[in-house]
């Protein structure tokens, strides 16, 4: 009897491991689907640099840029015309962009005019599909976009304090976007934007504190003097602060415009970059009681109504 019960034992200690071991291994086969796949796009920055993936899905995405570096810059995303590619760039385009620079610099606005004479043709066929605004240092953005296929360029053409443009210094990464689209879809905002040429910026909604979800929409598209379209920047600023020297700032063709460092007082929290006109794109901010302006880079952006101020009270 005891013989009996002993190999009984035996069989229902085996018979229940094997039954644990097999429901462990269904528990473990479900697999984990790719970030990019799910529209998600981590980006960050140490110094003059984009870290990112160099394939992303195209449809909706959500850029999530880290900005470690001690400088402001932003997420630009070019979509290039078909044949050319970043060796084009650097080959064609930066150039005339640093020789025209330099001579702005030295205050020779003619012949910086001569030298940007010298912008290849097909730059005019770039299509400025999104990104971030400007991001003060040790600051994360989010900004939702829709990505056509192709070949993109990631840009930040911020300046460093002599005047050279970040791109000229790693700030430009090759990125193809595939056929292959993700599963996102648009978030539901809070807040509406509409931004034209015509209008300038309306803002349709009351902002409170708090997450915030900022629908951009792009009534139109021009291009300024500053040989770009309008976008949308988020800025937070307090009592030290001089909104006319953020707007003397935001014109990079000025000498002391979009230079490190940026003006005091200000905190750049993000935003929606160029976008073609009938676009809409999203950007996310955490928001706190204070001062804000919302503000495209473009030359004298208040006169142009592409300047606008709102406070949040306690």
């Amino acid at each position: 009897m005891r013989i009996l019960l002993t190999f009984c034992f035996l069989f229902l200690t085996l018979f229940a491991c094997k039954t644990k071991e097999k429901d462990t291994k269904e528990e473990t086969v479900t697999p984990q689907k790719d970030p990019l796949e799910l529209g998600e796009v981590h980006i960050h920055t140490q110094s003059m640099e984009f870290f990112v993936a160099d394939t992303l899905y195209s449809g909706w995405n959500t850029l999530i840029y880290d900005n470690k570096s001690p400088e402001v810059h932003f997420v630009m995303m070019d979509l290039y015309p078909e044949g050319i590619t970043i060796e084009n760039t650097k080959a064609e385009l930066l150039p005339p962009f640093d020789d025209g620079m330099r001579l702005i610099m030295e205050n020779k606005m003619d012949s910086a005019m001569i030298a940007f004479g010298k912008i290849p043709e097909w730059f005019q066929q770039v299509k400025f599909l999104g990104g971030t605004g400007l991001v003060s240092p040790k600051h994360t953005a989010k900004s939702t976009v829709y990505l056509e296929p192709g070949r993109y360029m990631m840009e930040c053409y911020v300046k460093m304090f002599n005047g050279e443009w970040h791109t000229s210094h790693g700030m430009l990464k090759e990125i193809i976007v595939s056929n292959l689209t993700t599963e996102l879809t648009p978030p539901a905002p809070t807040v509406s934007i509409d931004i034209s040429s015509t209008d300038g910026l309306i803002l349709k909604d009351t902002v409170t504190s708090g997450n915030q979800i900022f629908q951009t929409n792009f009534i139109d598209q021009k291009v300024y003097e500053n040989f770009v379209g309008h976008d949308i920047n988020l800025v937070r600023y307090d009592n030290t602060a001089s909104l006319d020297s953020l707007i003397q700032w935001m014109n990079w063709m000025d000498p002391k415009g979009l230079i490190t460092p940026a003006p005091k007082g200000f905190t750049f929290l993000g935003g929606m970059n160029n976008l073609p006109a009938g676009s809409k794109g999203f950007f996310e901010a955490d928001l706190i009681p204070g001062n804000y302006v919302l503000i495209s880079e473009v030359p004298a952006a208040d006169e142009k109504n592409l300047m606008y101020t709102f406070s949040i009270k306690e």
